[in-house]
Order: structure tokens, then C-alpha cells, then sequence
């Protein structure tokens, strides 16, 4: 990884995980939500429950044609000042 941004994210994501501050990213599609089974009897019982989930990019080009199809990841964004890539 020759990218000094990328190793940040790197280094940012596993003292995170070490800490315990943050979960695995598992991938949505193929293993589902995490949610505890409180969660999950909460939405069995028809109340509607918001679990964030933050996607990692591999690139800019990928945010923004993620941006560009899916229009809540622009306008859930509460950092617009931290929207654009270089």
C-alpha cells in the first residue's frame, strides 16, 4: 500500500478494532446486518429501528459512483465540508 491515505485508513481502522470502537466490516450483501436480538425483535415487532452502516471506498471513483446511484449517501452525509476527494 503505497498510498499514505489508504495506510492511514488502515492504521485508523485497526487501532479501532483493537480498541473494540468499531466492528468488522463484514460485507452486508453476502453476510447480512449485524444486530443484536434486541434489534431484531424490535423490528419483528414492526418498530423501525436505524442501524448506520459506513461503506469503505476503495478509491474516488467508486464514492462517487456510489453518490451518484445512491442519493442517501449525499444527503444522510452530516460533514458536506468533508465530501470532496482531491
Amino acid at each position: 500500500m503505497s498510498d499514505p491515505l489508504s495506510m492511514r485508513v488502515v492504521m485508523w481502522m485497526e487501532l479501532r478494532l483493537i480498541q473494540g470502537w468499531v466492528a468488522p466490516p463484514p460485507c452486508h450483501t453476502h453476510d447480512g446486518l449485524a444486530t443484536t436480538p434486541d434489534e431484531d425483535q424490535a423490528f419483528e415487532d414492526g418498530d423501525d429501528i436505524c442501524i448506520h452502516i459506513m461503506r469503505l471506498y476503495a478509491n474516488p471513483q467508486e464514492k462517487a459512483d456510489c453518490e451518484e446511484n445512491h442519493s442517501p449517501s449525499v444527503w444522510r452525509n452530516p460533514f458536506p465540508e468533508l465530501r470532496p476527494i482531491p
